[in-house]
């Protein structure tokens, strides 16, 4: 939908890994922005990060700073968006969060545009962005959810360490060379020795014995998908990889479903790339993912252990699908279906040109 008005963005967390993918997804998607002010914690305050072709100066991420503001994309983590956002919101911000603060929040919409972009209609302010892992779970199952009904799903996450930040993708660098130097090493970001090595432990770990990490997994698709009820199995594994997340799933569903139909579905379902075919070797992996948008599956496959099931194999750059392009895609979405009123027209940068 063609939508002539402009809209003043802020990027909360903007010196991040995932604010600054915010940045180059919006400037990547041409999305409408008049203005597009960087925020981050004080120390952060004068730093310079990229919009495009310009250079944005850091602002202190306070309340006053969202007068004026349109759409608010933030990463900050829970306790900073817990605090600021519904400040935000007051101020007629359209906030689009993607820490865990609001995701399982009543009256909160918890969106993939892909999946529910009616759920953003109900927003009051603020809309969650899921969990990595979750978004590019869904976005596979919702199509082979609509044509056979979705009974149960066990999941296993293979998680890149660019999921822990840029320190976690440093620990990763840092340990690997030590290693092929006979050097030390420290460990500090993630539970034990990643380089060479997997983790099978991701977040603290809660009920029953599984991580919060694992929880989401469960909690978010049922909130998604309108499932309440769906029976998820998930465990979540870190692995000595840099960029992109791959989840293999196991799917028992009520009708039969075979594998040819399920890739037929997924290859005309949005925001899906279909790679299945195994007499080449060829299906996703993560350095097929990396730096790009869209959810890649295969290995697509009967599972003979239950009546009607199948398994595959997903994978996604987590910050990209799994994170900004998910965000400045609901941004799109609300600024499509006429939910953000927009500056119409304004022309302010409060940016310098980048030098060549």
């Amino acid at each position: 939908m063609s939508n002539p008005r402009s809209y003043r963005v802020a990027v909360l967390g903007a010196t991040g890994a995932v604010g600054r993918e915010m940045l180059k997804v919006m400037d990547e998607r041409r999305f409408p922005a008049s203005e597009v002010v960087a925020l981050a914690s004080p120390r952060s305050v004068g730093e310079e990060v990229e919009w495009g072709k310009r250079l944005l100066k850091v602002r202190a991420a306070e309340p006053a700073a969202f007068d004026g503001i349109d759409i608010v994309l933030a990463s900050a983590g829970a306790k900073v968006s817990r605090e600021l956002l519904p400040e935000a919101a007051r101020r007629g911000c359209l906030c689009i969060d993607n820490s865990s603060a609001f995701r399982m929040k009543a009256g909160v919409p918890l969106v993939v545009p892909e999946v529910n972009p009616d759920a953003l209609d109900a927003h009051s302010g603020i809309v969650a962005n899921p969990n990595c892992s979750t978004i590019q779970l869904v976005v596979v199952l919702k199509p082979l959810h609509d044509a056979a009904s979705l009974v149960r799903v066990v999941v296993s996450t293979y998680q890149s360490v660019s999921g822990a930040g840029k320190k976690g993708m440093d620990e990763l660098s840092n340990q690997t060379i030590a290693l092929f130097n006979g050097k030390p090493f420290d460990v500090h970001v993630h539970n034990a020795r990643i380089a060479f090595n997997c983790i099978p432990h991701i977040g603290e770990f809660a009920e029953l014995g599984y991580t919060e990490e694992e929880w989401k997994l469960v909690h978010e698709s049922r909130k998604i998908l309108g499932l309440p009820e769906l029976r998820v199995a998930p465990t979540a594994v870190r692995v000595p990889v840099f960029a992109a997340h791959s989840e293999s799933v196991a799917i028992e569903f009520e009708r039969a479903l075979t594998a040819d139909q399920a890739r037929d579905l997924l290859a005309a379902a949005p925001g899906l790339v279909v790679i299945d075919e195994p007499a080449k070797k060829r299906y996703p992996m993560p350095i097929d993912a990396a730096e790009q948008d869209p959810v890649y599956v295969g290995r697509i496959r009967r599972d003979p252990s239950v009546p009607h099931g199948l398994c595959l194999w997903i994978v996604a750059d987590n910050l990209r699908k799994g994170a900004a392009t998910n965000a400045v895609q609901i941004a799109q979405l609300a600024v499509d279906r006429g939910l953000v009123h927009g500056a119409g027209g304004a022309t302010a940068m409060a940016a310098t040109p980048i030098q060549a």
